[in-house]
């Protein structure tokens, strides 16, 4: 039986010292052969094993590498290609910072509210064991608030625009399947170009969303035994899922969507959240949702690569999805102003190049020659 401890636990010192003192890419080297030797029985998706693999591989010769060279005095140096796995702690920050960036430019110039639609925990197994059901879980949630907006405004079919990310974990990594939504607070109509509001009935979209939900699984499993879930899950959740929204928006669309998007490009939880590794357990801590108090959790590290590994999205599944006037182009969207100026994208996107995330993120240029201090040329791509 593995170790397994929960400890109630705060260090005054704590929020001083975030650096990384444990890689995943170490713990996994160290153990995931014998994972996968001991742990034959169990249904390992193909993407889980390519996913692993690559982040294994990258920044080593296996990927290839680039040859700079020095014009003054001949140093030369080799620069070792990245995986781009979604699962790779280094290459994730890249792949969300651009993520994010491409979210922002698609964004319009109001404010928005960040809402997240949670789901009965009855229902959690459903979309572990067969993920094409995550798709509707996104259905649900567009259809929750566009058919709303065309109740209340049936004359103008106003149609707000919605971001919606797919997050399968909770805090503590465990299978936890809710959507993340950053919706405008106001929406585009067939005569109004643009129509503000800032108040969203939560109670009414808890049962809206349920119900939409639960209809749609009935209706692809159709199954008794589902039939009789349903209406178990009808009693137990009379007031509707849970459908969380802060009553006032303070946070900038940017610190929004950042926040969504965090996690759809690298692993279910940051290394700097590895408090220590003995060889055999993990310590890691989060912050407990119900009472916001940090735990620290002591785990076998057979355990830590099941709540890390179950996460991993199956190819080409898209964990960020656009309806409404962030679908498509709404006929009135010329008249409207973007969030991110035209003139101002390529400037933004040139700041994801790799050598100036290195530098800004370590004041390190990666190309200055270590011998004279002059500026490295590329010379040749070895594959």
């Amino acid at each position: 039986m593995y170790i397994y401890e929960i400890i109630e636990w705060y260090d005054a010192n704590f929020y001083k010292d975030r650096t990384i003192k444990f890689r995943l890419k170490d713990i996994f080297n160290d153990h995931w052969d014998n994972f996968i030797k001991d742990n034959s029985h169990l249904n390992i998706r193909p993407v889980i094993l390519k996913e692993v693999d690559k982040m294994l591989s990258c920044r080593t010769s296996a990927l290839g590498y680039s040859v700079y060279e020095c014009p003054d005095c001949g140093e030369i140096k080799f620069s070792y290609h990245t995986c781009k796995s979604r699962f790779c702690p280094s290459c994730g920050n890249k792949y969300v910072r651009k993520r994010t960036e491409a979210i922002l430019q698609k964004c319009y110039n109001c404010k928005h509210r960040h809402i997240v639609f949670t789901i009965s925990d009855y229902l959690w197994d459903f979309f572990r064991k067969d993920r094409k059901l995550l798709d509707l879980l996104f259905q649900a949630v567009s259809q929750t608030i566009l058919s709303w907006f065309k109740d209340k405004y049936k004359s103008q079919k106003y149609t707000p625009g919605i971001i919606a990310v797919l997050h399968t974990y909770g805090r503590d990594m465990k299978w936890h399947p809710h959507i993340h939504t950053i919706v405008t607070e106001g929406a585009m109509g067939d005569i109004n170009i643009f129509k503000k509001f800032d108040f969203i009935p939560y109670n009414v979209l808890r049962k809206r969303f349920q119900k939409i939900l639960l209809d749609l699984l009935e209706k692809v499993l159709n199954s008794k035994k589902f039939k009789v879930l349903k209406n178990f899950i009808y009693k137990k959740s009379d007031k509707g899922f849970y459908v969380y929204a802060e009553k006032k928006c303070n946070q900038s669309t940017q610190n929004m969507i950042e926040y969504a998007v965090r996690y759809t490009g690298k692993p279910a939880m940051a290394e700097s959240r590895i408090l220590d590794y003995d060889g055999e357990h993990i310590t890691f801590w989060y912050r407990r949702h119900e009472d916001n108090k940090i735990i620290k959790e002591r785990i076998h590290v057979y355990d830590f690569f099941k709540r890390l590994i179950i996460h991993i999205p199956d190819e080409n599944f898209k964990t960020v999805r656009y309806y409404g006037i962030y679908s498509k182009k709404h006929k009135f969207h010329d008249k409207m102003i973007m969030l991110i100026k035209s003139q101002t994208h390529i400037l933004r996107d040139s700041l994801n190049k790799w050598r100036l995330m290195i530098m800004k993120d370590f004041d390190i240029d990666p190309l200055t020659c270590p011998k004279c201090g002059n500026q490295m040329i590329w010379q040749y791509r070895v594959c």
